[in-house]
Order: C-alpha cells, then structure tokens, then sequence
C-alpha cells in the first residue's frame, strides 16, 4: 500500500475523532474525590497487610497449604473444563484485545482517543506494578513448591501478586470507569467484580496460585483503577499531542510532496561517442525562425554554433566573420585521401568546388 493511501486513511479516522464528542454533559471525568482516597487509602492499607503477612510467614501462608493439600481439582473435578476456559479471562492478550476493540469502537462513536489511551495507561501501570513485586519478591507457586509451610519467597518465581487475577480487576473495570451513564458504570462495576473474582478463585481450584497470591492480586488491580483520575491530565496532554502529531504529518505531506516532473517530448542526439541519449526537451529561448543550416550541423556533430561577434557596417546587422565561422563539413573526412593513388598517376587533384 503507497503512502498516499495510507495517509488518506488516517486522514478519514482522525476527520471523525475531531468533531466534538458525544458524551452526555452531566458525566464528567472520574476526579479525585474524598471517597475515592478513603477507598484507595483502605485498599493500599490492605495490599500492604498481605505483603507481610506472607513475609513473616504467619496464619495466611498456613491457609494457602492448607487449601492446596486439599487440591480442589481433585474435589470437584467436574469443573475442571469449565474453569480451563474460564481463567481466559484474566489472561493478558485475549482479554486485552477484546477490551481494546470494544474501546476502540467508543473511541470511534464518541469522537475522542480518551478510551484507549485510558486503557493504555491502566495496562503500562498494571505491568510495571505488578511485574516489579512479582521480580522481586519471587515467590513460587504451589506445584513448584519446595518446603512444606514456607513462604517459598525469593526462589525465583513471579506468581506472588497473582498476574490473572489484577489484569481481570483492570481490564474489566476499565469499562465501568469509563461507562457513559451512571447506571452503566454500577451494572459494569458489579460485572467486572464478579469476573475478577471468578478469575482468581479459578487460579485457586487450578493449583496455579496461592490464596494469599489471589488476595494481593484483586488490590493491586483495585488501586491501579483507583489511581487513574490522578492519570487524567497526561491522558489529556497524550490526546493533544496525537493530534498535533497528526497535523505535522499533514502538513508535511501537504507541502513536502513533490510533482513528479512531466516530459512532453523527448529528444534524440547523437553524442561524441556514437551513442543514443534521450534528454527531456525544455522551452526554448526567444530565436530565429529558421535556424542557419551551418548551427545544427554543428550541434549535431558535437560543436557549438560559433559567435556573432561582428555587425557589417553599411547594414547595422550581425553577421559570423569569415576567420571565426565554423566550417560546414563535421571533423574529419568521410572518404579516405587516397593519395597514394593520386601520386601515382601523376595527375593533380580535382578541385573540390566547379565538377
């Protein structure tokens, strides 16, 4: 595909997004409310409970061996495939795909790129909150554990917050934070709790993650989109600047594209070395209309047409002097001289002019 149509493209996405969004005028941007740093202060309280409880090795890390020597799985095998699709929905890339494209069709009707640069934003946040206590905690999971009530901390593994569990907390709850209506933000909050959970109680059944792993996971995710109305005005500065990055683009593509140059006629000459070459024909200059004979014999033979040097004195016009005047035949002689031949019948040569 050129880039022309490529740019054209663009040019048609971008023309919708910039008409003035739809969003009802009474829902305005989630702000930073006192509830909202109550909740997210209970949650971060919470988050770090877990952390040293797990750290001290106290009452919560005996549960998690507690359930998993019960091994759920093997109670309740009938669910086993149920669940197996189940989990999906905490998986990062199925679910972050169908979220985006939902987003995507929002970011489209509503005339803005708020919902997926929101989206973005969440998931940048998520990975390097989540990525960074999981690498430096490195705790491992249940199969691969090694020491029966250990914490089973700092061996190498990165299940510990649970990644299934926050990733469903913020991929389905990016949704409700960003409903358009009141009542569509409570029926999604509700709906994506309820996923969240499932998420993480299935990673429990499945033996992939500790309990106290599940409990981490469901408030890291929690605070991500508690945290996001701090995030609003970089989303906004990030929406402007695409935009302006758009119309830089434009105008480089307006301006910086060069016609193609357009050649009527070309020229054949013949050059010194005997070969064809086809230069484009430019618009002449103001000349005679019958050029001498003598000026393209010359041009073709590979010399340039001799100044007009000299003005004739009784008519006041420009003529070529006799001593600067190019001769008619081209370098060189045609036929060969022949004078041995001529030398040997003793005759004179024939004059050129008058046979």
């Amino acid at each position: 595909m050129r880039t022309d149509q490529i740019l054209t493209r663009l040019e048609r996405v971008f023309a919708r997004l910039d008409r003035e969004p739809e969003r009802p005028a009474h829902l305005q941007t989630p702000q930073m409310s006192r509830h909202r740093v109550v909740l997210l202060g209970s949650t971060l309280a919470f988050y770090l409970a877990i952390v040293v409880a797990v750290l001290t090795t106290s009452w919560l890390v005996r549960l998690d061996w507690q359930i998993m020597f019960f091994r759920p799985y093997e109670q309740w095998p009938q669910l086993h495939a149920f669940l197996d699709y189940l989990v999906v929905l905490g998986q990062r890339g199925p679910t972050a795909v169908m979220v985006a494209a939902w987003l995507g069709w929002r970011s489209w009707r509503q005339h803005t790129l708020r919902p997926l640069i929101t989206l973005g934003v969440a998931l940048l946040l998520l990975n390097v909150t989540v990525g960074s206590v999981k690498l430096g905690l490195g705790r491992l999971g249940p199969h691969y554990a090694t020491e029966i009530g250990s914490a089973e901390l700092f061996a190498g593994g990165d299940i510990f917050p649970s990644g299934h569990t926050a990733n469903a907390v913020v991929t389905w709850g990016i949704l409700a934070y960003l409903a358009s209506t009141v009542v569509t933000r409570r029926v999604l909050s509700v709906v994506s709790a309820v996923v969240s959970l499932s998420v993480g109680a299935t990673t429990v059944y499945l033996g992939t993650h500790w309990v106290s792993d599940v409990l981490l996971g469901w408030s890291a995710g929690l605070l991500i989109l508690l945290a996001l109305p701090w995030f609003e005005p970089l989303i906004a500065r990030t929406e402007a600047y695409v935009f302006d990055v758009r119309e830089a683009l434009r105008r480089r593509a307006e301006t910086g594209r060069m016609p193609a140059p357009v050649v009527s006629a070309l020229t054949p000459l013949l050059s010194a070395g005997g070969k064809w070459q086809l230069r484009p024909v430019t618009e002449p200059a103001e000349e005679p209309a019958a050029a001498p004979a003598a000026t393209l014999v010359a041009t073709i033979g590979g010399h340039s047409p001799a100044p007009r040097s000299a003005v004739h004195p009784a008519a006041g016009r420009q003529h070529v002097i006799r001593s600067e005047r190019t001769p008619v035949t081209p370098a060189g002689s045609r036929r060969p001289a022949h004078t041995e031949r001529s030398s040997s019948r003793g005759t004179a040569a024939r004059p050129v002019a008058g046979g």
